[in-house]
């Protein structure tokens, strides 16, 4: 929005930037190879380790609850105050296996912890993405989501590699305790820094809130709307591809193929270099051709990466698990922005954070229950001596190769059975006489004559993003 000539938005798209940093930062501590330092620490099996890994999905199912906040005039308050609180749940995680109590406890009070805080944070996800993206002009979206994550990238490589080579030198010096106490004050500070950005960030208020009464009934619209299920689906499969996968590479870095931290924080380098590259290029792309298509591109490259995991053993792992997670960047680079901006691109603006809750809660369901299941899988091979259909293999290449098959079913939705089409919004909005404009974003709607669907059409005519 535009006040006298002047940008009010622009200070509160720079906080936004640097409040995905800060949260990008947490999520490295308590992700991949460094939770399952603590989980091996605390004595966890690889089948229980990526079930918890999986939490960060069965968190995402409380997301419906955020419908319930959907209509308030103000979401700032309760999103600053929820986001502290689960962050400082993971800092307390870290301090875990330093307890003097039994490793049963221990667990369960790692499971709460863990579950708990993902739990809160998506209690209020939709919300804050929701407050936040306002601040962005739809025009630019694709671009000021590929800075945005450029800048977490770089700061969180340098994190990274600081962090590994911290949790390296305690632990050859004995003392891996003392790396854990590291740990829980970094997270605490990037907390405290986390909630700074969003206490400043302006707030765009609705003036119209809508009775909790009518939840429901929006619900049951969502669902009849052919847009948002083909948007449904796709995550859905997205999301048994990756927790088919991801939470078992980080045990295997760690065990199987003993990885040190140090090496894990420069693959992190890598992967950083890489998707920086690629999200830069994606985020235009997108802007110019549909997120559809720059997801398809991804969906391929992400296939090809599960493809080579396929054959990474310890004996060629520090270069297959290389080239792995190359790729993976790759295709993550676009994949990572794609599920909000689809919703963005699709659906009528004050629908967007029903959307988008509704997809975050139905899909981390089914990522959780996807890795409850495999989590069996993986437990039957480890004990079957890495033995599988007559194969010697690793569970974590069977776990790649059910992801890649699962890529695949992906490639073939999107092309041949969804056949997302791109919603020519020059073309809309110069009907004018056909839309009706949304009060609060100064959008357009309008309404397909065949489908009766209903588009929003960028009316912003505001310039300028954070960081470009």
């Amino acid at each position: 929005m535009m006040e006298s000539g002047k940008d009010i938005y622009k200070s509160s798209r720079v906080f936004y930037v640097a409040e995905a940093a800060f949260e990008y930062f947490i999520a490295i501590l308590i992700g991949g190879a460094y939770l399952a330092k603590i989980t091996s620490a605390i004595g966890m099996s690889d089948g229980l380790t990526g079930v918890l890994f999986s939490f960060v999905s069965l968190g995402a199912g409380v997301q419906i609850f955020a419908l319930f906040f959907a209509d308030r005039r103000s979401v700032k308050g309760y999103v600053t105050v929820l986001h502290t609180i689960n962050q400082l749940c993971f800092a307390v995680i870290y301090l875990v296996p330093l307890f003097n109590i039994s490793k049963s406890v221990k667990i369960v009070i790692f499971i709460v912890l863990l579950l708990g805080g993902q739990m809160i944070s998506n209690i209020m996800n939709a919300s804050k993405v929701n407050w936040l993206m306002a601040l962005v002009p739809d025009k630019n979206r694709g671009r000021f989501t590929a800075t945005k994550e450029i800048v977490s990238l770089i700061g969180g490589t340098a994190f990274s590699f600081a962090a590994g080579a911290v949790i390296d030198g305690f632990e050859s010096a004995g003392n891996l305790n003392g790396a854990f106490i590291v740990g829980a004050a970094a997270i605490f500070v990037f907390a405290v820094l986390h909630s700074m950005t969003l206490i400043f960030s302006k707030e765009k208020v609705n003036e119209k809130s809508v009775a909790h009464g009518k939840v429901m009934r929006d619900i049951k619209a969502l669902l009849k709307n052919k847009t948002v299920l083909k948007i449904l689906l796709l995550q859905a499969l997205w999301n048994i591809a990756i927790f088919s996968t991801q939470p078992f590479y980080g045990s295997y870095q760690i065990n199987e193929l003993g990885f040190s931290m140090t090496f894990i924080a420069v693959l992190s380098i890598i992967y950083a270099v890489f998707r920086i590259v690629f999200s830069r290029i994606f985020g235009k792309f997108a802007d110019k051709h549909t997120f559809v298509k720059m997801l398809n591109i991804c969906y391929i490259v992400a296939c090809a990466s599960l493809c080579v995991n396929m054959f990474t053993v310890p004996a060629n792992g520090k270069i297959f698990y290389t080239v792995f997670y190359t790729l993976q960047a790759v295709a993550m680079a676009g994949i990572n922005s794609g599920a909000v901006n689809l919703i963005y691109d699709n659906v009528e603006p004050k629908q967007r954070m029903r959307a988008y809750a509704l997809q975050q809660s139905i899909t981390g369901v089914i990522g959780f229950g996807t890795t409850t299941v495999m989590s069996l899988l993986v437990t039957f091979i480890q004990k079957n001596g890495n033995h599988f259909l007559g194969m010697n293999v690793y569970a974590q290449q069977v776990m790649s190769a059910i992801g890649a098959l699962v890529v695949v079913l992906i490639l073939v939705y999107v092309n041949a059975i969804a056949r997302f089409k791109k919603v020519d919004k020059d073309k809309a909005q110069a009907q004018g006489d056909g839309g009706a404009a949304d009060q609060n974003t100064g959008e357009e709607i309008t309404v397909d004559e065949n489908t009766g669907e209903e588009t929003a059409v960028d009316g912003n005519t505001g310039e300028g993003v954070a960081g470009e």
